[in-house]
């Protein structure tokens, strides 16, 4: 995969803005999903989006080969992600907070 495609696979599998995951991350519901190596440690899809929100607000010239790396890593998570979509309202779940922390928000349009 080229630069180009994996920056428009990125963009199109995060669907949050910066300013809308950075606000989220700092929510309960978002630092209650996700695993943990330990208890106090923070889960790697948390992780994941503090990375993705510096990632959003990088200019695509400025970005590095690890920040591609970590692009492609979002993609193919949010991908699995979604295959795995609950039946019912999906709204208030794990699997939705989890895909938020990705930068994906399955409920926006």
């Amino acid at each position: 995969m080229t630069e180009t495609e994996t920056y428009a696979e990125f963009r199109a599998a995060v669907n949050m803005t910066a300013g809308e995951l950075e606000k989220w991350l700092a929510t309960d519901e978002s630092r209650s999903v996700g695993q943990k190596s330990s208890d106090d440690a923070e889960s790697v899809g948390h992780g994941s989006g503090r990375a993705i929100v510096r990632l959003l607000r990088t200019k695509k010239a400025d970005l590095t080969a690890a920040d591609e790396q970590h692009m492609r890593k979002v993609v193919g998570y949010v991908h699995r992600h979604l295959a795995q979509r609950p039946s019912g309202d999906v709204r208030d779940t794990k699997w939705r907070y989890s895909l938020m922390n990705w930068g994906h928000d399955p409920l926006k349009k």
